[in-house]
Parts: C-alpha cells; structure tokens; sequence
C-alpha cells in the first residue's frame, strides 16, 4: 500500500505571491534573493560556503522552474533545462494570515478565511486588561518585554534581568502570536508550561493563534541559547485536516517536529519531537525505515525559518539549503516504489527583507516517487491542492477543498 511523506522546508518562499501587496511584501523572494546574493558574492564566508547556490537535487525534482513560474525569473545560476526527476508546481496561498499555522492548516486542505486576532502595537502590545488577567491567573509579579521582538534578540536584551527578578519575558510579531521565554533550569521548564497553558485560555477569545513556550539555558546575554524543548499551545483547525482523515481511514499519522503541536494534536498517531535540521532529518530516516503501508509521515524543518530566515542570515539559510540538498538522496532512497514525497513550504521569510517577520511568497510543490512521472503541475491557486494530492495518492480522499495536482498520466505503468 502507497506511503506518502510531506517535508516543508519551513518558510522557503519562491515569491510572486499575487496579494503580497496587502502585506507589504511586493518583490520578496526568499528563494531568489538568496540565490542572487549566492551568485553575486554577497553571501560568501569563508569556512561556510561560497560561490553560487548549489542545490542540485532540489533543481532536478523542478525548484529552479517552479521558482520562474511564480516569479518570472529563473533563480541566478539554475539551468533552465534541468535533469527533470520530478513532478512540479508553484502554489498560491488563500488563507488571510501568511503565519505558520494558516500555511500548515491550508496545506492540509483546511485554509484560514477569517481573520486571527493580532498584538498589533509595536511597544506596549498586550492590553493592560490581559496583562492583569495574566498575572492574576499565574501569581507572577510581573512580566518583561510586551512588544514586537526576534526571539533571540530578546533574550540578548532582557535575558539577564529575567535571571535577576525571575520575570518571564513576554513578546509578539506581526503573526497572531504571544511568545514566553524564560530559563529553562532556573525558572523551571514545567512552570513555564503551566503559565502557556494559563495564557492561552485568556488569548482563545482573542482569537490568538498560539502561545508558544520559548525555553533558554545559559547565564550571560553572551551565551543565552534556545532549547529544543520549545512547545506551541494552539487553537485548534476548524475543520478535519489531511492528518484527521487519515487517522479515521485507520492510517500510522507520523508528525515529526513541531507538525504536532501546529495541529493542536488533532490526528497524529505518533509524534517525534527532534530539534534542529539535522536532527529533524535523522528522525525522518527513522521513522520512513519502519513506517508501515499506507502511513503518512509530515516533518516541518524549522531551521529554515527560525535560525535564518527571521534573523535574516542570508549566508546561514544558504548553506542550510545545501546541507538539506546534500541530505535529499538519504530520504529518497528510503522509498518504496509507490511511495510520494512532496516537499514545499508554509510561507516565505525572505531574509533580505526588511523586519523580521514572514513575506507572503508562493512555495514550491515538488513531487517525487519512483512510480511518478516528470512534469510540470503549473500554478495551483491554493495550498490545498498539496493536501488533496496526498489524499489522492493514499486513496483516503476526497479532501473537501483542493484538486489534487495528479493526474493517471503523472504515474508510470
């Protein structure tokens, strides 16, 4: 029975987004900035990486075309004539927020039509009246940060008087999102949970998308690092996504990563927590190697966005999309012969732009497995037609929306 698998590179945008106007994000392109910058000089370091973008399995499973459908421009230094391995799309995102839920719930054919609730104040964001009900509820003396903020920028400037007054530091984006970090060891990680946990039944009628947990070790804003211990409380989909309908159609459900905790635990079967690309990457080895007929496995690669894209590390996200290229042919020759992968993201995060925060970018579609044909899916106008493909190839579907990008020519005899 057919398997399929769904990586999203988290945050690899290809630009062109049709309504990247309405989020002032009109010529972001992760993708093509980067490979620019890559073929220009600009993001070359010695003992890092240099030259041009070289992403040569992703190319020939169709990312350089995708990226000239979406965009109009070829990504510098990708062949226009590439050894074709695989079936491609560009596709659209309808959802109203370009946040990592609305792309991962659109994504599995349940798109986001109304509007979250938002901390839209730069400084002061948190109302005085949430504030109150937050400490009220948690018996804490008082928070820090309550503005707009990179997550480790902020540690870098209120990292050390949380150390010194044990006030957890609270802070948004332009997502619909609150955010507490705190020392994982000396305020301690449970009550750091506890609090989320608290925090999000005041945000829910706000209609605040997650509250994150944002662990940190270390003792001086020199050495304040992230641990993987992060955990999202989250609202959960609306509707049934691609990971429920599978689970009801007696289907293994693998998420890998933070795919769990997007969901709201909604259909996973199993969850794999890892930290970090490489890690993410081993873990998806693992669990492809033993995943029975007919599962469906989801890993979300975090690095992309968090590590590079939001601390807008043009270098960084480079050489992180090589270590991924380099590590493709691993997840490949896991396969079976009527296996699918597909790889494509959630939003962009073009880490030439101005901000910090997400651009609202097309992704990528690309479509692998040994009984799939090449070619070209064209410009698909909904995120959801990745979920119904996956629907289709497992036999489990309809999706209620989304047409799944297949058709009986896309698979060899």
């Amino acid at each position: 029975m057919a398997r399929a698998f769904l990586f999203i590179l988290d945050s690899f945008g290809i630009g062109g987004a049709p309504d990247a106007a309405d989020f002032g994000d009109v010529g972001s392109n992760t993708l093509g900035h980067i490979a620019k910058a890559c073929y220009d000089g600009e993001a070359n370091k010695i003992g890092l990486r240099s030259g041009s973008l070289y992403l040569p399995n992703l190319e020939n499973l169709g990312l350089g075309l995708a990226a000239k459908n979406a965009s109009g421009v070829l990504p510098a230094g990708f062949s226009a004539k590439p050894n074709l391995k695989g079936f491609w799309a560009n596709a659209q995102e309808t959802s109203t927020g370009k946040d990592t839920p609305s792309g991962h719930w659109e994504i599995a054919g349940v798109p986001v039509l109304e509007d979250w609730g938002y901390f839209k104040e730069p400084v002061n964001s948190f109302p005085d009246d949430l504030i109150n009900d937050i400490l009220e509820a948690t018996q804490l003396s008082g928070i820090l940060g309550n503005k707009h903020a990179s997550g480790t920028l902020i540690l870098e400037e209120l990292g050390e008087e949380h150390l010194n007054t044990g006030k957890p530091i609270f802070y948004t984006s332009t997502d619909s999102v609150l955010q507490i970090a705190a020392h994982e060891a000396q305020f301690g990680l449970e009550r750091l949970y506890e609090i989320c946990e608290a925090v999000f039944k005041l945000t829910k009628p706000l209609k605040i998308g997650r509250v994150i947990a944002r662990p940190f070790l270390g003792s001086t804003k020199d050495n304040f690092l992230r641990t993987g211990n992060r955990r999202d409380f989250s609202i959960k989909p609306p509707k049934p996504t691609l990971l429920d309908i599978a689970k009801e159609a007696g289907r293994e459900v693998i998420a890998i990563g933070k795919i769990g905790d997007i969901y709201a635990h909604c259909g996973p079967t199993k969850i794999v927590k890892a930290n970090g690309n490489s890690a993410l990457g081993e873990a998806t080895l693992k669990e492809m190697n033993k995943a029975l007929d007919g599962s469906f496995l989801m890993t979300n690669f975090v690095d992309f966005d968090s590590l590079y894209g939001h601390r807008r590390d043009v270098v960084g996200y480079a050489d992180a999309l090589e270590k991924f290229d380099q590590f493709l042919p691993k997840l490949m020759a896991e396969m079976n012969s009527d296996d699918l992968m597909i790889l494509t993201a959630d939003h962009g995060c073009d880490p030439t732009w101005i901000g910090t925060d997400h651009t609202r970018e097309q992704v990528p579609v690309l479509a692998y497995g040994p009984n799939i044909d090449t070619g070209n899916g064209g410009t698909r106008k909904t995120f959801c037609d990745i979920g119904a493909s996956i629907a289709d190839h497992l036999q489990i579907g309809p999706l209620e929306n989304g047409t799944s990008i297949f058709k009986s020519s896309q698979y060899r005899d």
